[in-house]
């Protein structure tokens, strides 16, 4: 039977519905997308943000914003909101981002336009509905209510709002583990990745690799390609070669992670020739690869290497990889850990549902806890729409995750 203090928040949270669908609307209007995608960063979000926040009466917000030079406003905001509980010495940490990946194709969001949200049967569609603004402001919701009805949490809850998680997190939460915020008894809780009913909680990541092929021939006129080298041409085969190779070498399962392979994803694809009637002397391609924890990247690199110097001999192009990310992936989260265990009975009490644990392909601020030995966990409820177009949002998940945020204060 779930307390009489409980059933009170569930029922005040429930009646914020209409207030956080707008919310998170006005929110998705903002858009974030970082520098290397052409964006101007997450300042004018952060802003909005604030608006937002300062009128629930939070104990204490900090602000430590990271240097960056290459976005208008020079800096990459993190905010930092604080309610203290009864035991000011034991923090729990909900940590959501602020930036957004691209749209993509724009002609592929047929429900609305990316930064135009609207909603239609219980969704909320937009670009960064799901990832992340959802958990968002389902940790809002969640201290909005305790705030509200007077209820002081059992332990200090602390909201994180972060920069830069799409690329890398060198401004975001990397920035603030090197402010020294963080406490190896602290409580990590980062709601970025999960399942349709809530059930998943992630304790392990696999390592990220991500690296641009640059393959560099000779430019001609289309009607003489005996005068040139089409880097193009050259460039495709050794991706498709490499794509091959990679699959076939590093094959193992495991069914601890979803999915249970390595993956190896030629994705992004840039521009090179501005005619049809032009062999282009350029061409670049991005390969993005989760791989199982038990390889090592430095060997897949050697094989990465070797295959290129084998096409540069065969073609006389030259083939050059730039590494734009390297991170191995740290020990696994204690599946008997505090948070863990406390995220799990939070699940049953709210949701009623066993819940387990596991390993994804996705990268998330959760490893970076991980790598100084701080247990945290992944966990939220969604349809997994993140990055794809028509990204949305189900009001009924924000509900219910706020609800199960509120049981992990007060618990």
């Amino acid at each position: 039977m779930i307390p009489v203090q409980s059933q009170n928040i569930f029922s005040e949270i429930e009646k914020q519905k209409n207030e956080i669908t707008q919310v998170l609307m006005e929110l998705i209007r903002v858009p974030a997308i970082s520098p290397e995608n052409g964006g101007e960063g997450e300042l004018r979000k952060a802003e909005k943000l604030m608006q937002v926040l300062k009128p629930l009466g939070f104990d204490k917000i900090e602000h430590y914003d990271a240097e960056d030079e290459r976005v208008p406003s020079r800096k990459r905001p993190n905010i930092v909101a604080y309610y203290y509980g009864e035991d000011v010495t034991e923090r729990l940490w909900i940590i959501t981002h602020l930036d957004v990946v691209p749209p993509g194709e724009k002609s592929l969001w047929t429900v609305t336009k990316p930064f135009e949200p609207i909603i239609q049967e219980g969704r909320i569609y937009g670009r960064g509905s799901e990832d992340n603004g959802q958990s968002m402001i389902a940790s809002i919701s969640a201290v909005k209510t305790l705030k509200k009805l007077g209820i002081k949490p059992k332990r200090t809850i602390v909201l994180a709002f972060v920069a830069d998680e799409e690329q890398g997190s060198t401004y975001g939460i990397q920035h603030l583990i090197k402010q020294g915020l963080f406490k190896k008894d602290d409580l990590i809780v980062v709601p970025d990745s999960g399942n349709e009913n809530g059930s998943f909680i992630e304790i392990a990541e696999k390592s990220g690799l991500w690296f641009r092929i640059r393959t560099i021939g000779k430019q001609t006129h289309a009607s003489r390609p005996n005068k040139g080298l089409n880097a193009h041409r050259i460039g495709m085969e050794y991706a498709s070669a490499l794509d091959k190779m990679l699959h076939e070498k590093y094959s193992l399962k495991n069914d601890y992670f979803d999915p249970p392979e390595s993956t190896f994803e030629p994705t992004k694809k840039e521009k090179n020739v501005d005619a049809v009637n032009i062999i282009p002397g350029e061409d670049i391609v991005h390969f993005d690869c989760r791989v199982l924890p038990s390889y090592n990247l430095e060997e897949i690199l050697n094989d990465v290497h070797r295959l290129s110097e084998k096409f540069e001999r065969k073609t006389g192009a030259q083939i050059k990889i730039e590494v734009l990310h390297k991170g191995v992936a740290p020990k696994p989260t204690d599946a008997n850990s505090k948070v863990v265990l406390m995220l799990k009975e939070a699940i049953k009490k709210v949701r009623g549902i066993e819940s387990k644990v596991g390993g994804i392909g996705g990268g998330t601020c959760a490893a970076f806890f991980r790598k100084i030995e701080v247990p945290a966990v992944v966990w939220s409820t969604i349809d997994e729409m993140a990055h794809q177009p028509n990204e949305y949002a189900k009001i009924e998940n924000i509900v219910n995750d706020a609800k199960v945020f509120a049981h992990l204060a007060i618990s």
